[in-house]
C-alpha cells in the first residue's frame, strides 16, 4: 500500500454517441476513460475495483476503459466538482457531500440517493481509534482523548468528511456520558484542545502519525487503521471504542458531466458493479464493510470488531442539520476551535 497523495487531474476522452445494447454505450471498441473523484482512504479500493471493472467492461463489450481516480478530502473534492474538475462519478465521504453537488450547481439530480441499492452506499465504516504498539498512553475510549499530555491526530471537519464523522462520533459520545448537547461541546472542545494540526484529509493525517510520527493516537476510518496495521504490522494497535458512528459513503453518477460527455452508461454500470458479488468482496477485502452481499458479510465478519454504532439520522437528524449545526461558518466546530 502505499501512502503518497496523489492528485490526477486529466483531461477525458469522449464516448462515441452510438448505442450498444445499452443507452449510450460506444458502438465501436474505442478506448474510452472515467474520473472517479474519491476522498482520501478510498485509494486502494479503488485501484483494485477499476482493474476489475476494466475486465468485466472488456469482457462484455470488447471495449477497453481506463477509470482515472482523484483523492483528497470529501469536502475540498466535492467543491472540486462544482469549480469543474470534469468527474463522471463522485464517491464521496458522505451524503451531504455530495448533496453540495445539487445546490450549487445542479452537478446531479435530487433524487441521486434512490438510484441505487442501500441509499447509494455499497459500503460501509466506523471510526476507530489508532494507538501506537503496547499503547503507552492507555487509551481505551473516547474520553481517553481528553486527557492531559495526550496527543489526537484527525483532519480538519470543514474539507474531509472522515473528520465529520469523527467530530460527531465524539460529540454523541460525549452527550451520552454526560448528559446534554452543551456537555458534549465541552467534551469536544477538550479533544480538539489535544489536536496539533489539522491535515485538509484523512490520508493526511495517516501520513502525520505513522510517517511524520505525531501525535499519541489517530482517529481514523475503520478501513484506513487496518490498512495501516497491515502495512506496518506490529508498530500499530488498533482500538475500537465503545460508540462510534455508522459511516455511509455514498456513490453517484455526475449527471451533467455524463451528459456531455456520452459516458453515462458506462459511469452507472462502474457504480452498479460495487453491488456485484465481485465488488462487494473487493470492499471487504479492503477493510469495508460490504452493504448488501450477505457472502461477503459472512467471508469478512471477523476482520470488522463488534462496536455500538449509531446513525447520523438517529443522533442528528441528518447530515443537513449535521452540517448546519456543526460544519457551517458559525458553527459548533468554529466555536470550539477558534477559541485555541
Amino acid at each position: 500500500m502505499s501512502l503518497r497523495r496523489d492528485f490526477i487531474k486529466i483531461p477525458l476522452a469522449v464516448a462515441a454517441a452510438a448505442a450498444l445494447g445499452l443507452t449510450g454505450m460506444p458502438s465501436i471498441a474505442q478506448p474510452l476513460q472515467l474520473l472517479n473523484v474519491s476522498y482520501d482512504p478510498t485509494r486502494e479500493l479503488y485501484v483494485e475495483f477499476n482493474q476489475a471493472f476494466a475486465k468485466y467492461w472488456k469482457g462484455k463489450t470488447g471495449q477497453d476503459i481506463t477509470v482515472k481516480q482523484s483523492h483528497g478530502g470529501s469536502g475540498k473534492q466535492a467543491r472540486s466538482i462544482i469549480d469543474g474538475l470534469d468527474a463522471d462519478v463522485a464517491t464521496l465521504a458522505l451524503a451531504g457531500d455530495t448533496d453540495a453537488l445539487v445546490k450549487h450547481g445542479g452537478w446531479l439530480a435530487a433524487d441521486w440517493q434512490k438510484r441505487l441499492p442501500h441509499n447509494a452506499s455499497p459500503y460501509t465504516s466506523t471510526i476507530v481509534l489508532v494507538v501506537r504498539q503496547g499503547n503507552p498512553k492507555g487509551i481505551k475510549d473516547w474520553d481517553d482523548l481528553v486527557k492531559p499530555g495526550v496527543s489526537v491526530i484527525t483532519p480538519n471537519p470543514k474539507t474531509s468528511g472522515g473528520a465529520r464523522w469523527n467530530y460527531l462520533a465524539a460529540w454523541e459520545f460525549g452527550k451520552r456520558k454526560f448528559g446534554s448537547d452543551a456537555k458534549a461541546k465541552e467534551f469536544v472542545a477538550k479533544l480538539f484542545a489535544n489536536v496539533p494540526v489539522l491535515d485538509t484529509g484523512a490520508r493526511g493525517s495517516t501520513i502525520t502519525f505513522a510517517q511524520r510520527n505525531q501525535g499519541d493516537v489517530l482517529v481514523a476510518w475503520e478501513n484506513e487503521a487496518y490498512l495501516l496495521e497491515k502495512e506496518f504490522g506490529t508498530k500499530f494497535d488498533v482500538v475500537a471504542p465503545s460508540l462510534s458512528i455508522l459511516a455511509e459513503p455514498a456513490v453517484a453518477v455526475v449527471d451533467r458531466n455524463v451528459d456531455r460527455k456520452g459516458t453515462r452508461a458506462v459511469a452507472e454500470e462502474y457504480l452498479k458493479y460495487l453491488y456485484t458479488e465481485e465488488g462487494q468482496d473487493i470492499i471487504g477485502k479492503n477493510f469495508y464493510r460490504p452493504a448488501v452481499s450477505q457472502k461477503a458479510q459472512a467471508k469478512y465478519a471477523k476482520q470488522f470488531p463488534k462496536i455500538n454504532l449509531f446513525t447520523i439520522d438517529q443522533a442528528f437528524g441528518g447530515w443537513a442539520r449535521a452540517d448546519k449545526e456543526h460544519f457551517a461558518d458559525g458553527g459548533s466546530f468554529d466555536q470550539i476551535y477558534t477559541r485555541k
